[in-house]
């Protein structure tokens, strides 16, 4: 018997499941808390822990795949490796556009003239002595690099120049935009590459603790990795573009929700720590967003699926109302729950709070604590780095901070993933109501007495109590999940700024189903699939405010374990075929670009080209028997009314069932397959 285990590792939990492909059941499972300074203890324990369960060897496990929030959850909270990009043949307004300013958070520039024109012809020389001189200046500042060069999908020989001096250079990773999308728009590839820069050094080490264990366990099942699309990838390859693995847990929800529940019409939203992603899932089948993953605000050239991913989550920063009127505000920001953290380290955590609770009037930072995660510090200031040496575990955050410089300072190690800090959220509320028990209540009443004793602008107390404190928090966390709900609904329907649109007092009227005399009533028409954790704590009351039917799966905790290991692997390439003039049909090849006689030998020599690579890459992915299949988008101009080529796009994508060890079938029911 082979079985499959599927792993995914969140910003809180780390789930494995084991699952008989055969009888199409889950065997085993279990959760561990995702351990940030060394992910390879969490994922140990799940792992170990889900194998026992299923009374299973290691050798009986013929496949793992691992789905994760990690690079989600970083792009939400800004955090991620120092890079450089290296921008090739753009003009100064460039670096204004598509978000790139945000997306390199004052991360140094390499802008140099070069690049091609739109046939592919070279626009200006690469100057290469210059470029080795700026890499060896910026090296020792950044962790990895990243090459966009103007038109490199028409011809991307700088960019492969520019990744051959960093290598030599500065022995870098390297991310060339090319190599992630095949689509125009050079800013927009360039914030693409930067993100995935970011990303390589946390993917690694997350891909290097699963191998750890699978090696440690002697496991010799081939590991895969779940892509934003919902298809396998190898390890490798993920190593490689980590970008794609954003939405990756999100995508492996959607397969596990429909693997689960049997449903094919629903509205799946599934809570973490960190988010909360809702996705529509129509006739079995989910959306791919045609515009690219749009995740943290920045909008990539990635595939995945259409996803809307919200900084909502159970463990999500709470910030108290401001203003006369104001209302709690959620996240985007994940913190470690007090609850948790006073479960590992209780000493400290209760004496701070016992101390704070001692004045009538706690100060803003009481109740919060640091905590540093371990990862390795460099490139520090000399304000970060003291900092840095005097953090202790569960440290009372108004103890670390000396002046308000510390505070800067702070805020930096915190984006860089060196400092966690803990607080109160959801999660924290939950315990003080006894609907969670699985960490240190006592801890998290007292910090939500603390913030209690806050006062608004009015000058009264936030709340009387740490209940009454409690239960408006998750008042307010089901009303903002009903509003990310509604505006995937509404996006859905094609209503144009569903964001604006959820809070239009008339639809309010109609979802509290208001009497007067315009009666108006509104509900949500789709079921809602309520995957995570905390789901079944969270979400009681939001199938009643949305006039909709909640299904809460029993095993949703772990549902995006259970869809990793549900995927096919798939690859999709794509080439342009353009005509600058009459006679002339451009195929733009990886390599540079080839000129044939006639538009259909160079779509012939395009498919020919892409056929043979990408089943080769689907191959190197860890498909068995991959299947191409060939689409043709060409556009036409009608000229003195006879049809003139004008360009073309020649896709191909090879897809197949994941290798197995030992067994070539995969036997998971196909009709509860998300490919």
């Amino acid at each position: 018997m082979t079985l499959l285990l599927g792993v995914d590792t969140g910003g809180t939990y780390t789930d494995a499941v084991i699952v008989d492909p055969e009888a199409e059941r889950v065997v085993g499972w279990a959760k561990s808390l995702t351990t940030r300074a060394d992910l390879a203890l969490g994922i140990g324990r799940a792992i170990d822990a889900a194998l026992a369960e299923a009374q299973v060897a290691p050798e009986d496990v013929g496949l793992v795949s691992l789905s994760t929030t990690l690079a989600t959850n970083a792009l939400v909270e800004g955090q991620g490796g120092r890079v450089a990009l290296i921008f090739i043949g753009f003009g100064p307004g460039d670096l204004e556009r598509a978000g790139l300013p945000e997306a390199l958070a004052g991360d140094p520039v390499i802008s140099l003239p070069g690049g091609h024109h739109h046939s592919g012809a070279e626009a200006a020389p690469l100057d290469l002595a210059r470029l080795e001189a700026e890499v060896a200046a910026v090296a020792p500042q950044v962790a990895a690099f990243a090459v966009a060069a103007s038109f490199a999908t028409r011809n991307p020989a700088h960019e492969l120049a520019a990744r051959a001096v960093v290598h030599r250079v500065a022995g870098c990773p390297v991310t060339c935009s090319h190599e992630l999308s095949a689509r125009l728009g050079g800013p927009k590839r360039a914030v693409t590459a930067v993100l995935n820069a970011r990303l390589i050094g946390m993917i690694g080490r997350l891909i290097a603790a699963c191998e750890q264990h699978l090696t440690e366990r002697r496991m010799t099942a081939p590991l895969m990795v779940v892509r934003g699309d919902g298809a396998l990838i190898s390890a490798r390859l993920a190593r490689e573009r980590p970008i794609e693995t954003i939405l990756s847990g999100p995508a492996a929800s959607l397969v596990g929700a429909r693997w689960l529940t049997g449903v094919r019409d629903a509205l799946v939203s599934d809570i973490g720590g960190t988010t909360t992603d809702v996705a529509v899932l129509r006739d079995g089948q989910p959306e791919i967003d045609p515009e690219g993953a749009l995740v943290g605000g920045f909008r990539t050239m990635v595939e995945a699926v259409a996803m809307r991913t919200t900084g909502l989550g159970g463990d999500s920063e709470v910030h108290p109302p401001e203003g006369l009127e104001g209302l709690f505000r959620l996240g985007p920001r994940r913190l470690i729950p007090v609850s948790l953290l006073a479960a590992d380290h209780p000493g400290p955590v209760h004496a701070a709070l016992d101390r704070a609770l001692l004045s009538d009037a706690p100060g803003e930072h009481e109740g919060r604590f640091l905590l540093p995660t371990g990862l390795p510090a460099a490139g520090l200031t000399g304000r970060e780095a003291q900092l840095m040496e005097r953090l202790r575990p569960a440290m009372p955050l108004a103890e670390a901070l000396r002046s308000r410089m510390d505070l800067a300072a702070l805020e930096r190690l915190i984006a860089r993933g060196l400092v966690i800090v803990a607080g109160v959220t959801p999660s924290d509320a939950n315990h003080v109501l006894g609907r969670l028990a699985s960490w240190d209540a006592a801890a998290a009443e007292k910090a939500l007495t603390l913030m209690a004793r806050r006062r608004t602008a009015r000058g009264e107390r936030l709340a009387p109590d740490a209940r009454t404190l409690a239960e408006a928090i998750l008042d307010r966390l089901t009303e903002r999940t009903a509003e990310c709900l509604l505006e995937v609904a509404l996006a859905e329907d094609g209503y144009a700024d569903p964001a604006l649109l959820v809070n239009h007092p008339l639809l309010r009227a109609g979802l509290a189903r208001r009497p007067g005399a315009l009666a108006l009533s509104a509900r949500l028409a789709l079921p809602v699939v309520g995957l995570g954790a905390s789901a079944r704590s969270f979400y009681a009351g939001v199938g009643e405010r949305l006039g909709c039917t909640t299904i809460l799966p029993e095993q949703g905790g772990v549902a995006n374990a259970i869809g990793a290991v549900a995927g096919l692997v798939s690859q999709r390439l794509s080439l342009q075929v353009t005509s600058p003039g009459e006679g002339r049909y451009i195929v733009h090849f990886p390599d540079g670009p080839e000129s044939l006689p006639d538009p259909e030998a160079a779509l012939a020599a395009a498919e020919a080209h892409l056929a043979t690579r990408v089943a080769r890459l689907a191959a190197e992915a860890g498909a068995a028997d991959p299947r191409v299949a060939l689409t043709r988008a060409v556009r036409e101009a009608t000229v003195e009314g006879r049809p003139l080529f004008v360009e073309a796009t020649v896709t191909a994508t090879a897809t197949g069932r994941p290798r197995i060890a030992r067994d070539p079938v995969f036997a998971l029911d196909a009709s509860r397959h998300i490919p």
